[in-house]
């Protein structure tokens, strides 16, 4: 056996910190988990979409072998349903993040960055040569006062809806203030596609600021319910990306099958306006619900529960999983030290009886 003790050392402190992870599969329990908000994978609506007659893999990244004609096709499909120009295809979100980020932001540029931003933003602004900074979460006053102490190119990241809180960015006066100090606004759209607006479109066009975004990134491994990530930009961004974006370039392309589930996503939940209605009722009702715990004030499926502490997170996650509930706690580094959790996910699926007895069970 291979001597890797050396590995011991991090995870001895992962686990002194009670923050020692593990996988585990759901059971047969009530989804109060997954990203799955309309429904879409746990119904099984995508599966027409996967013929026998679609390619399994791509056999190349897209400048080589790994491009074709459905893949520009849906690019095109969801660059007219977005009010985008363009849209280019990346394997997930995490990659498209990674991609736009580490590669347009040049040495003397300056990203400032939503203090709650996700993982993947974080990564790719590490690998940006751009100075960076973090502003207050959602706060315009501290983003101005970042603002104003720099020049040359600035990007501004943010999120329409944050995964662990749940909240939305205020997204008109962020565009106010990139429009007053000639910032370029990069926005995360990740967990608002399919959820914010008539039609799912996300947070951008349900206020009409298409027009003066940069760059937006959808992704549709939540509430589309497949895989993968589209950049909407204008064409000459595309061609930046297609040709800076490293992990562009050398990664092998989404497959036909892939990219059918997500053509075929995107012909249904536009139309799911009865299942976001019943999605708001729910977070109505647990908005309005009184429970022995801090709750996080959220319109957005993610309600978020504070927990404070690894241990006693992990405690309330398992009494709720012995009841039946598949919820799980979000510990420490993922969120700061006293902001522990529970991450609740309301579902169309989700009845609200079963929600009644989570509340329930909670406030045992």
């Amino acid at each position: 056996m291979y001597n890797d003790h050396f590995l011991n050392k991090k995870l001895a402190e992962r686990k002194q910190e009670n923050a020692f992870r593990q996988l585990r599969l759901p059971g047969n329990k009530i989804d109060f988990c997954s990203n799955d908000y309309l429904g879409i994978v746990k119904d099984n609506l995508l599966s027409a979409a996967v013929k026998d007659s679609l390619a399994l893999g791509s056999t190349g990244s897209r400048l080589l072998t790994g491009n074709y004609l459905l893949i520009e096709t849906v690019e095109n499909e969801i660059a007219t349903f977005h009010q985008s120009q363009t849209a280019l295809m990346f394997n997930s979100g995490f990659d498209a993040n990674m991609g736009v980020l580490s590669s347009i932001p040049q040495r003397g540029d300056t990203i400032i960055y939503d203090s709650l931003c996700h993982a993947s933003i974080r990564d790719g602004i590490r690998l940006s040569f751009a100075q960076s900074y973090a502003f207050a979460h959602n706060d315009l006053n501290d983003l101005e006062k970042k603002l104003q102490n720099y020049q040359a190119n600035i990007f501004v990241v943010t999120e329409s809806v944050f995964s662990m809180d749940g909240d939305i960015c205020p997204l008109q006066g962020i565009v106010a203030l990139c429009k007053k100090y000639n910032a370029h606004l990069i926005i995360d759209e990740a967990h608002a596609t399919g959820v914010i607006g008539e039609q799912g479109e996300g947070l951008v066009q349900q206020l009409q600021l298409q027009n003066e975004i940069f760059c937006r990134i959808h992704t549709f491994g939540k509430a589309c319910g497949c895989h993968g990530a589209a950049v909407l930009c204008s064409p000459r961004l595309r061609d930046y990306l297609i040709n800076f974006a490293r992990v562009f370039i050398y990664s092998t392309s989404l497959p036909e099958h892939a990219v059918a589930a997500i053509q075929s996503s995107y012909k249904i939940f536009p139309s799911m306006a009865v299942e976001r209605s019943h999605l708001q009722q729910l977070i109505n009702m647990f908005q309005q619900s009184v429970i022995s715990f801090e709750k996080l004030d959220a319109g957005t499926p993610i309600q978020g529960v504070i927990v404070p502490g690894n241990e006693q997170a992990k405690a309330l996650a398992e009494k709720l999983q012995q009841n039946g509930f598949d919820v799980r706690p979000i510990l420490s580094p993922t969120v700061a030290k006293g902001k522990e959790r529970l991450r609740i996910v309301l579902h169309v699926f989700n009845t609200k009886e079963e929600l009644q007895l989570l509340i329930d069970t909670l406030n045992k």
